[in-house]
């Protein structure tokens, strides 16, 4: 594998990345595949140490042996090179580490004094719960210096409370500057390309606002169903598993301001102002405006699968599908309607951004071709494939005595033909390598976070209040009728 020509960046000291939670399965099939191919392309440093920490008592060698394993079974075989593997192995090692018992860190401790003045990055790939114990131990330890930082996974609890109550006791041990709260959709190509296309380009600015659009949707759909995560999956739900970050973190750099540069702060100050000008959807309004469900038996591709309370512990009241209409009261978005959607189960695996302009003033076009006349529509798909498409009118082809006829003709804007025959990245990758760098432009800072979890509680304080149960919905359709009447009551359709 080739380097790109940017390889190398880094602050110019050693770094230790820790990982705890290094067995578990994001670790295993998200991180190391990731760090595997910041080796591959350059972008550890020869001196870059990868220590993963767990409970449970393995030596370095079994660690490896896991290690390599998984990552075979994780990417695709052209991708693997075994001497990429022997020089990303001799930076890797184990230490047998437990959050509430101290004896690890003293090993732990150990090793990283080995190297004075290199800088430390803790990544909690854990349950939140032991976010606060992590870090009064590295603090006990003295491993909390002024050159260590720490990524958080979501969720950042469960709701404002639990929130608040994580973000004291990780704050209580290290400064926000070094606090790195990680949002995977953040690291997609397409996400960061957004930014580009808003603000790299005078064409799409004067009709980046309610003049302009007509609607906005983001779905994120899941063909599977809990997956064997069923306990953590019941205890959280659509809302706040997806929608209290994903979602709404998409949402924000649709509708934020320009921020003066993309410096971290600038970037999260505007995302911040759409998180605050979300109105709040009051308990009245929540049969109108929310849609929870729950999937049941059914078809998904064509095999036959159970149903959300056959696959866990019985009867649940837990979403497993949520679609909603957002509204943001600035001057920008004022009247225009931005439905989220996402839910395990569905037909389709795909996660998009789709946009709407208004339609033309006036149509000068005969009745015909008003049949087919349709508005603008930008389309930005982020998964499985990463494509940007404007939807525009254009005349079709050849000779007619009935006027000119129009069609609909997709302006693709996605990556070039050489950019795609690249393999695609892991957005874990860009993620893990500007935490390396210390950059956190594409993290989620507390405020926000904070921000996110105020507007998610009062939907979810409505739902308890007005007794408001999940609507079955069959595995493979595109969740409950009802979903199809929230955009509808508004006079727009979901596209799917």
């Amino acid at each position: 594998m080739q380097a790109d020509s940017t390889s190398r960046s880094g602050t110019g000291r050693p770094t230790d990345l820790i990982i705890f939670g290094g067995t578990g399965d994001l670790a295993m099939r998200m991180l190391f595949p990731s760090l595997y191919f910041l080796e591959a392309d350059g972008y550890l440093a020869d001196d870059a140490r990868i220590i993963g920490a767990a409970r449970g008592d393995l030596s370095r060698d079994a660690f490896l042996d896991e290690v390599h394993k998984r990552l075979k079974s994780h990417i695709p075989k052209k991708y693997y090179d075994a001497d990429v593997w022997d020089r990303f192995a001799q930076k890797v090692d184990y230490k047998s580490v437990d959050a509430t018992d101290g004896s690890g860190f003293e090993a732990l401790a150990a090793a990283l004094r080995i190297r004075d003045g290199s800088e430390a990055v803790f990544y909690f790939s854990t349950a939140p719960r032991f976010y606060g114990d992590l870090c009064a131990q590295l603090k006990a330890h003295d491993l909390a210096g002024p050159q260590s930082r720490v990524v958080l996974e979501k969720p950042i609890g469960h709701d404002l409370t639990s929130c608040r109550a994580v973000n004291d006791a990780v704050g209580a041990v290290f400064p926000e500057s070094r606090i790195y709260r990680i949002d995977h959709y953040l690291g997609k190509e397409t996400v960061q390309n957004l930014i580009a296309l808003r603000f790299a380009n005078s064409l799409l600015e004067p009709l980046w606002n309610a003049n302009g659009i007509e609607q906005v949707q983001i779905t994120v759909s899941e063909t599977v169903g809990v997956e064997g995560r069923w306990s953590y999956y019941n205890d959280s739900g659509a809302l706040r598993d997806m929608l209290q970050n994903h979602l709404l973190q998409l949402l924000c750099l649709v509708a934020m301001e320009p921020p003066t540069s993309l410096d971290a702060d600038a970037v999260r100050d505007e995302k911040l102002k759409v998180l605050r000008s979300l109105r709040p959807i009051s308990k009245q309004e929540n049969a109108l405006k929310t849609v929870c469900g729950q999937y049941t038996a059914g078809a998904v591709d064509g095999k036959a699968v159970p149903g959300y309370f056959e696959e866990g512990e019985g009867e649940s009241t837990t979403e497993t599908f949520i679609s909603l209409r957002a509204d943001i009261d600035n001057w920008r978005w004022r009247g225009v309607p931005f439905y989220l959607r996402t839910g395990k189960r569905l037909p389709y695996r795909y996660s998009e951004i789709f946009i709407q302009f208004k339609d033309v003033p006036h149509s000068i076009f005969p009745e015909e071709s008003n049949l087919t006349l349709q508005s603008n529509k930008l389309i930005i798909r982020l998964q499985p494939e990463e494509t940007i498409k404007l939807l525009m009118m254009n005349k079709v082809p050849g000779l007619g005595r009935d006027g000119m006829k129009l069609q609909e003709v997709s302006l693709d804007l996605s990556m070039s033909d050489e950019a795609r025959s690249r393999r695609r990245r892991i957005a874990y990758e860009r993620l893990l390598l500007d935490v390396l760098n210390a950059n956190s432009t594409l993290f989620v800072r507390r405020d926000e976070t904070e921000a996110a979890w105020k507007w998610v509680d009062q939907i979810a304080e409505g739902w308890r209040e007005l007794g408001q149960k999940p609507k079955p919905y069959a595995a493979g359709s595109w969740g409950p009728s009802a979903s199809v009447a929230l955009t509808e009551r508004y006079g727009h359709s979901w596209h799917d």
